[in-house]
């Protein structure tokens, strides 16, 4: 290689590389590829029952930095998701600002009041098969969710339920 363009040309391109890994850019185009981002639009609460909260992180992994705290019970809107992780902002009391959660820290209770409970759905679309029904008033474990539709599990069933279905408060009743 005594070319200088040749030379030239491969110092600047272990510059460019150098620039993406120190700068966290490969992490964040490693996550894009990695996960899936869902959007999401619901109100889920904390179920940890850590005395300190849940944690908030800066991105979604246990080994990103700890922004702040989430007490158990208070509400948080769900704004995305990407594999067990969810962004989150709104928190109701606690962590001010916008940061991700691991999601099986988080529940759902159902709505249905005065009816004889709500449809636990095989994918967001109410023509899909309905796989059971699920009291009113009922606390789930939140999976994941896509635009407004909460993937949950009750009893060992996993399913989707919609937004009218959801309460995403743990002291109210969302009637």
């Amino acid at each position: 290689m005594k070319n200088p363009a040749s030379n030239l040309v491969i110092r600047l391109a272990l510059s460019c590389i150098s620039v993406i890994l120190n700068t966290g850019i490969a992490n964040q185009i490693s996550l894009a590829k990695s996960t899936n981002l869902q959007k999401c639009d619901l109100l889920a609460y904390v179920t940890d029952p850590d005395p300190q909260g849940l944690n908030v992180r800066s991105g979604a992994s246990r080994n990103k930095t700890i922004l702040g705290q989430i007490p158990i019970n208070e509400t948080v809107q769900v704004i995305g998701a990407a594999g067990d992780w969810v962004q989150i902002t709104n928190a109701s009391d606690g962590f001010q600002g916008t940061g991700w959660v691991f999601v099986p820290k988080l529940g759902l209770t159902t709505q249905g009041y005065g009816t004889n409970g709500v449809d636990l759905y095989s994918s967001i679309s109410q023509e899909s098969r309905k796989l059971r029904i699920i009291p009113a008033n009922t606390a789930v474990k939140l999976l994941g969710c896509q635009g407004d539709w909460a993937q949950v599990e009750y009893q060992g069933v996993k399913g989707w339920l919609t937004r009218e279905d959801q309460c995403g408060a743990a002291l109210t009743s969302c009637s």
